[in-house]
């Protein structure tokens, strides 16, 4: 299955994965200009120069597109590089930047795209599923062989909290991943 085929309701041909990429940029756009709530599935359709019938046989809806645009930030992510000599503390930090940053430099997608995120509906549940094993992965490799595994279920728990209270603009976007790190530092205090 194509890339742009993961995360809609049917395997796509290469034309129509085309189609999805442009949904999918062209709901970024809107999302940047009008905000959650100015964005619909129809506009992003006009601006990709679909019909809206044909967004709708892709994305079942705003959340769902939205939360697409999200996942498809966080799986474009760079891998930080760790040498031998990394201690835990340092991976997990430079490994909490990377994931607090990745919407810091764009926040009024951020916040978007957060709302849909916790948008219902089993293909926005499909993609918040997989954004979660895709942290919990990230963390897990940064830890490597710590067998705490309540250190790594404290992280993943850190990070979702943060991006939610920045999502709701209780903490600015840029402020996450220095409080991530503190996080780290109180849970792996020893591992320094």
């Amino acid at each position: 299955m194509s890339i742009a085929a993961e995360n809609t309701r049917r395997k796509l041909t290469s034309k129509q994965g085309v189609v999805v990429e442009r949904l999918i940029e062209a709901a970024a756009v809107e999302a940047r200009s009008l905000g959650y709530d100015g964005t619909t599935v129809r506009g992003a359709a006009r601006r990709a120069g679909v019909a809206p019938a044909t967004a709708y046989t892709y994305f079942a809806s705003k959340d769902h597109l939205l939360a697409e645009v999200l996942w498809r930030r966080m799986r474009d992510l760079p891998d930080p590089v760790f040498d031998a000599s990394t201690s835990a503390f340092e991976r997990v930090a430079a490994e909490l930047r990377v994931l607090g940053l990745f919407m810091a430099d764009d926040t009024t997608l951020a916040v978007a795209c957060t709302s849909a995120l916790l948008g219902n509906g089993p293909d926005v549940s499909a993609i918040r599923e997989r954004f979660g094993a895709e942290v919990n992965a990230r963390l897990a490799h940064s830890l490597r062989d710590s067998s705490d595994r309540r250190v790594l279920r404290a992280l993943d728990l850190a990070w979702s909290g943060a991006m939610l209270w920045a999502g709701l603009g209780h903490i600015a976007f840029t402020e996450v991943p220095d409080a991530l790190v503190g996080v780290a530092s109180l849970l792996l205090d020893g591992a320094r």
